[in-house]
């Protein structure tokens, strides 16, 4: 009787412990966060970047002081079989002047900006040195014309001639020669370190206006038209987006052939120049010295200038005298040199 209470007293203490147990809730829910004060997360902002210079040739923001560094000027080739080209979007300077027949070449000239490919190279002109010089940039070039190549040895100019320093430029297989050769700027700085070329330059600077300036003079000009030879027609569209000028040649968008976009600019100076042609071959001589008529075309807007070269490099004017020169917007220009023969009215059509 005695083990039989005893029995019925631990079975029913066990119940009420089973039971107070089941009754207690559950916490399901995580613990609260303290915040920590001493951690504090940053509040988002739209600052803008600052930086501390500006590039001499584009007039756009750069954390590295660029005002003495060397520009490289690469002849790069604009025949049908060597498009799309390589790199031109990483110029802060592109001119385009007819070398001989119908064709012409972009003289890139590369300071702020590094491409990891350029090309195709192609051979230098002596109206081309002269542009070059005026920058103090150093010459890349696969050979040349008779005159430009003795201008080059007489004047002992930093230049490099791919023709007997082919250690710093490669032939790719996807194109046929002469349309197939290229560079990159780490092979060209090592043949400067190895020739000894100056690394420092007297760099010429240009006037710019603020980076949120609007153009409001001048006729419209959304779509540029350029005729260099009958067989060789270019044109600009406006991209109001962008605020660029996109490039066409043929009529088909002309690209890059590192990265596929189109080829543009911020400002397209389009001016016209004394073309006259030397021998049999259709070499040119091409006056890059000026004066002589032209239009500014920015923000989808032409203003008519006069140009003439002054330190160096050819700029625009507002005024007869040549005395005003026409600020450029920040980012990059494009030079179009056209023959003054048949003359604008004839070679640049815009609306």
């Amino acid at each position: 009787m005695k083990r039989t209470v005893k029995s019925s007293l631990m079975v029913l203490a066990f119940m009420l412990l089973t039971t107070a147990c089941a009754q207690k809730p559950v916490d399901t829910q995580p613990s609260p966060q303290i915040p920590d004060p001493l951690v504090q997360t940053p509040p988002e902002t739209n600052q803008p970047i600052e930086y501390a210079y500006k590039a001499p040739m584009t007039g756009l923001g750069s954390h590295e002081n660029l005002g003495s560094k060397r520009p490289i000027m690469v002849m790069i080739n604009n025949a049908p079989p060597a498009r799309p080209q390589t790199g031109i979007n990483k110029a802060d300077m592109i001119y385009e002047v007819l070398s001989e027949g119908e064709m012409t070449r972009f003289l890139a000239i590369f300071q702020s900006q590094k491409p990891e490919v350029i090309g195709p190279v192609r051979s230098i002109r002596p109206y081309f040195i002269q542009i070059g010089n005026g920058f103090d940039a150093v010459l890349v070039h696969a050979g040349g014309s008779p005159d430009a190549l003795e201008t080059l040895a007489r004047k002992d100019l930093s230049h490099l001639d791919e023709i007997p320093n082919g250690q710093y430029f490669w032939r790719e297989k996807f194109r046929k020669a002469p349309h197939n050769l290229y560079t990159k700027p780490e092979l060209l700085e090592k043949a400067m370190q190895d020739k000894g070329m100056r690394q420092t330059a007297e760099v010429p600077h240009f006037t710019f206006l603020p980076e949120n300036a609007e153009i409001k003079e001048g006729e419209p000009a959304t779509q540029v038209d350029l005729t260099f030879h009958s067989l060789n027609k270019a044109a600009f569209t406006y991209d109001a987006e962008q605020k660029k000028y996109m490039r066409f040649t043929a009529g088909k968008p002309h690209l890059d052939l590192s990265d596929k976009k189109q080829l543009s600019t911020t400002n397209l100076l389009v001016i016209s120049a004394k073309h006259r042609v030397l021998d049999n071959e259709g070499r040119l001589s091409v006056d890059v010295i000026g004066p002589g008529d032209g239009y500014l075309f920015q923000q989808g807007k032409a203003r008519k200038i006069k140009w003439k070269r002054s330190n160096g490099v050819i700029r625009a004017y507002e005024d007869a005298a040549l005395t005003q020169e026409v600020p450029l917007l920040p980012g990059n220009t494009w030079v179009s040199i056209l023959s003054n023969s048949p003359g604008l009215s004839k070679s640049l059509k815009f609306q």
